[in-house]
């Protein structure tokens, strides 16, 4: 089966949200090389590139970190945006490699940039004498392999730190670090349960791998349209997904406007389902606020997890819409804090949920 790319808005926070990465990118690595350029400045055994008088000024060390900065953020670009995409069906493990040659390769065009404009700037040489100069003292084994094992040892530290933090959902990760919830907390939070409608039969028209990608496909366009309304993805199980706001009008607002946005994600990409599966997903949702409890668990694979009575109910409302034929439910919470007009959603009346000791009045929102 060919694949074919799935498309999010162009000013979608999906995009919009590599820039700030690609920026603590370049601004690390240029930190980086100017404390390892120092660091070398203070060794005894330091013996520098120029080999000049005036090679290690201030006006030099500018010259030579506002390249490290130019060079960084287009190698953050490449790493974060270009190549991610292009590599995305390929394993891990080439995905790792071929990035890592290719932004070592990178380097090697920043450290030509550093080169050539202190040649032209503060050497005042002619452009043809820079290119000389350059390969002269670039490709010297006593400079270059060591400074392909510092570049290499940065970008493979880099790629690691992207990995891990895509792990978790954007912040999820900075509160491990933190130790935030080493201790549970209470917390008022908005939970919502989506997945797909008509799973069953779509598994059994599509083949075990057709179908794993189909949910892949599925998920993509359901998380860009929850993350495009500040949600935290909490889990994916199967074919469903978790998410999460803080509890408050504006963020329950958010949470019915991420629905509509995943519909329209999905309604963008209809062609490419319908190239790739012949059918394009529906999904249903339920909606609940209130009082959960997060903590941290696990030893050798930490998670942030939630419990409590309110995602329990979250999870009940999301199976009340097929028994109740409806797409999205929510609870009477959720409509107290959107303050919704009575055309926007419809009482389905008191629900006996599964598990639950008393019935719960449900909302179909009609959005």
């Amino acid at each position: 089966m060919g694949v074919s790319r799935l498309i999010v808005p162009s000013g979608s926070i999906v995009n919009k949200r590599k820039l700030p990465i690609i920026l603590l990118i370049a601004l690390s690595w240029t930190l980086a090389d100017f404390i390892i350029f120092l660091i070398k400045l203070s060794s005894d055994s330091f013996s520098f590139k120029y080999e000049e008088q005036d090679s290690i000024t201030a006006k030099a060390i500018i010259l030579r970190e506002a390249n490290v900065l130019l060079v960084s953020f287009i190698i953050g670009f490449l790493l974060v945006s270009v190549l991610r995409r292009f590599l995305r069906h390929t394993s891990p493990w080439f995905h790792f490699l071929i990035k890592t040659i290719i932004l070592i390769l990178a380097a090697l065009v920043m450290s030509f940039f550093i080169y050539i404009t202190y040649e032209l700037v503060i050497g005042h040489r002619t452009f043809n004498e820079s290119i000389q100069r350059f390969f002269k003292n670039t490709f010297q084994a006593g400079w270059i392999i060591p400074k392909i094992a510092e570049w290499g040892g940065l970008y493979i530290l880099t790629q690691l730190a992207i990995e891990v933090n895509e792990k978790y959902s954007p912040g999820v990760f900075v509160d491990i670090m933190l130790g935030r919830y080493l201790q549970p907390k209470q917390e008022n939070r908005i939970i919502i349960f989506i997945d797909l409608r008509n799973s069953t039969p779509i598994a059994e028209k599509l083949q075990n791998i057709d179908y794993f990608e189909f949910i892949r496909d599925f998920i993509f366009c359901i998380t860009a349209g929850i993350m495009e309304h500040d949600g935290r993805i909490y889990q994916y199980v199967g074919d469903e997904i978790v998410a999460w706001w803080p509890s408050s009008k504006v963020n329950a607002r958010k949470a019915v406007d991420s629905l509509i946005e995943s519909r329209k994600i999905l309604n963008t990409n209809t062609d490419v389902f319908m190239r790739n599966y012949d059918i394009v997903p529906e999904y249903k949702a339920g909606i609940h606020a209130g009082p959960v409890t997060v903590g941290q668990v696990g030893i050798s694979k930490k998670e942030l997890v939630m419990s409590g009575n309110t995602i329990n109910t979250a999870s009940r409302i999301r199976s009340a819409c097929t028994d109740l034929n409806q797409k999205f439910l929510v609870s009477k919470d959720i409509i107290d804090l959107l303050e919704m007009k009575d055309w926007q959603s419809e009482s389905m009346g008191n629900a006996d949920l599964k598990g639950k000791n008393e019935d719960i009045e449900l909302f179909a929102l009609k959005i």
